[in-house]
């Protein structure tokens, strides 16, 4: 009989009695569904975060569906991450769906939001006193195209990025008729066309995003947003109405369904560790809308040059 040393022999005696550590949660096998939206930087963003959960070795599918929409398959986990949700538009909708402890808010993702009204610099000689809104009370006819004349057209976004215009032109008063871009894309393009025209326009404007750097313009200065703007009628100058003020300015969230949590930890954690800048983000729309690279690619050049960055965020 082979006698093994003392030191080894207490060796071996410890590792038999070591607790192993505690089994990590695995991940489910099933596909986390990201959405996709309609404006270039919600699908940057969210095909990037799906990038980094394949990474991880997690199935990624993503699915086409309204801004607003959205929230009730959040709700219910038929969709499970929503990459941007706006504080200018989507507040409302986040505060009622987190209320019913279905969807969690996963924190800020470094973008600070802003959706307002914009009007190029040349408008001014048409239209003294902007930005401050109550100039568009007397130059709306400045405004005005073929369709709309003598009222003033406003450019919104696609109807299901809501916004609430046509509830601010009529708590405001503003001679003006709310025309919807049907597509992101419809919307810089008609901006591009009478810019170069020095045509009158004003449009909805979002940042970040590359046109309000490119352009030379300003947001037309409406009442400052409270949240009782919304709610209540006698806040405010129109003490009939609600909406008689700007919209709101603040972040983008990322929100997802309750049960990604429990089901897959790894892109829980990596979700919240998500983060970018609205300068990185504007560059990257800009690669896409006005160098005309593929979305794919300008992704994959991100992962590339970040790889230390997304790393961290699933435990790398």
């Amino acid at each position: 009989m082979v006698q093994l040393p003392v030191k080894a022999t207490l060796a071996a005696l410890a590792l038999a009695f070591v607790v192993p550590p505690p089994a990590l949660a695995e991940d489910s096998k099933d596909p986390i569904k990201l959405t996709l939206h309609d404006w270039t930087g919600q699908l940057v963003s969210a095909h990037i975060m799906g990038e980094v959960l394949k990474k991880a070795g997690l199935n990624i599918e993503y699915v086409q569906a309204d801004y607003l929409a959205q929230f009730a398959g959040l709700k219910t986990g038929d969709v499970h991450v929503a990459m941007e949700i706006w504080a200018t538009t989507g507040k409302e909708a986040l505060d009622e769906a987190t209320a019913t402890k279905q969807v969690e808010n996963l924190g800020e993702t470094g973008m600070l939001a802003i959706e307002e009204w914009w009007f190029p610099e040349y408008m001014k000689e048409q239209c003294p006193g902007l930005p401050d809104w109550k100039a568009l009370k007397g130059c709306a006819e400045k405004f005005s195209v073929p369709e709309t004349a003598p009222k003033g057209r406003y450019l919104g976004g696609p109807v299901t990025w809501g916004g609430f215009d046509e509830e601010r032109v009529a708590a405001l008063d503003l001679p003006f008729e709310v025309v919807h871009a049907g597509t992101d894309a419809a919307l810089f393009a008609e901006l591009e066309s009478a810019y170069q025209r020095k045509a009158p326009i004003v449009l909805w404007i979002y940042a970040p995003h590359w046109a309000p750097i490119k352009y030379k313009g300003e947001w037309v200065a409406f009442p400052p947003y409270e949240p009782a703007c919304y709610t209540d009628p006698a806040w405010g100058i129109n003490k009939e109405k609600t909406h008689d003020c700007g919209k709101p300015r603040g972040p983008i969230w990322k929100v997802a369904w309750s049960g990604v949590k429990d089901k897959w930890p790894t892109a829980y954690t990596a979700i919240k560790g998500f983060n970018i800048t609205n300068e990185e983000m504007g560059k990257l729309v800009g690669a896409v809308d006005l160098d005309g690279k593929k979305l794919e690619d300008v992704v994959d050049g991100w992962m590339k040059e970040n790889e230390g960055r997304w790393k961290k965020w699933i435990g790398g």
